[in-house]
Formats: structure tokens, sequence, C-alpha cells
């Protein structure tokens, strides 16, 4: 992970570190339906106070024993189950693995908590919150149900709501053929919440650097 002044990152979001998670799945239930990729995006911000994204982590995931698939999920996504090249763990695995990716970041910017960044945000929250209950995470390093919308956020900042739209507008390139993956998409998202905020500096909307964050339970 780069460098950055942890003080800045941990003030600007109350002791918090928004880390930009993106799934894909068998179908829209978090508690039926299968988890298929999960990535998340670590965030750094500079002595500017200008917010970037910094590593990604991924995991192609095996479906859980029971767990349902759609072929229109499938179809959606372009994954391919039976694919052996496909490098598809266990949740018991890929799932620890990336809490403690995420559990890193969180002390080297200083933070409590991570708290989940996302387009239509709660849909991943859900597919976390359930993936987590299932591997009996200890350590569950996300806010169990607050989380930034970038659908919101673009919404307000640039009249879009559509990830695709979104970015076009915010000049961030975005490739279609390339949609629909768990990194590309958390990628993505994690510029254009770093653009939103970034450019909601620039207007003035920033607190003072040397403000005490407050770090209460909830976010």
């Amino acid at each position: 992970m780069s460098e950055a002044p942890p003080s800045n990152l941990k003030n600007r979001f109350r002791g918090f570190l928004p880390v930009v998670v993106d799934v894909e799945t068998g179908g829209f239930n978090s508690a039926t339906d299968a988890l298929l990729e999960i990535a998340a995006v670590t965030l750094t911000m500079d002595d500017q106070g200008v917010l970037r994204r910094d590593e990604t982590h991924q995991f192609h995931i095996e479906p859980f024993e029971g767990a349902n698939v759609e072929q229109t999920a499938l179809d959606f996504t372009g994954i391919d189950l039976e694919d052996p090249e496909r490098p598809a763990e266990p949740e018991m695995i890929a799932i620890p693995e990336l809490f403690k990716a995420v559990r890193r970041a969180v002390k080297a910017h200083d933070c409590n908590r991570a708290v989940i960044v996302g387009h239509n945000a709660h849909f991943d929250l859900g597919f976390v919150n359930a993936v987590a209950e299932r591997v009996d995470a200890k350590r569950n390093p996300f806010h169990p149900f607050s989380c930034f919308d970038t659908a919101t956020l673009a919404g307000l900042a640039l009249g879009q709501t559509v990830l695709a739209k979104a970015c076009l507008a915010a000049n961030i390139s975005f490739c279609n053929r390339s949609a629909h993956t768990a990194a590309y998409d958390a990628e993505k998202t994690a510029d254009l919440f770093c653009y939103i905020v970034n450019r909601w500096q620039s207007l003035g909307g920033w607190p003072p650097p040397n403000s005490e964050p407050d770090t209460e339970s909830e976010a």
C-alpha cells in the first residue's frame, strides 16, 4: 500500500475508511443466491486531501453448497462456472483473506472501521453481510448497515445514476465490454467516488484539516 498521511483520510470520514466493494452474484437474494466474484478497492489520500484509489483485491468464489444460480445472472455477467481456468476459491478461504486486506488498510490509515462504498451499495452490503455470516467471520471490518452509495451521489453531482453514464459524465473512461466483472466495476466506482469527493473539496466543501474526527459507532 502506498504511503499517505493517515490523519487526512481518517478525519475526512469520521474515523471510517471508505472501501469500494463490488460483487457479482447468481441472483438478487443475498440469503439464497451465490456470491460468484467480489472485489474491494482501498483508497488513500495525499497531503492536499486528494482522494484516489490504492489497492484492488479480487476473488472468484465457488458457489456455496445449495446456492441458487440463475442462468440470467450468468448471461448478464458472462461468468462461466465450468471454465477450468476460472480461479475460484471457497468462501471460507477467500472471504477471510479479503477481510484481512481491508483490516490492514484500516490500520494503515489509523481508522476505526471500514465502510462500504458501492454503486447501489446496499446490494453489495447485503451480500457481504450474508457471506460473513456463512463463514462465521469473527472480524468483519465493515460497518454492518452504513454505506456510501455512488448511484445516489452521482445523481446529485452529475445527474446520472447508471455507473457507465456517470463515469462518462465525470470524464472517466468506461468500457462496456469490461463491465460486470467485480474488479473493473469496483475500480470504476472508486474513480467515480474519488471524483465526487475531490470535486466537492474543490468547491469548498471540505472540513478544516485539523478538525477532530467524530468516531461514534455509527457512520
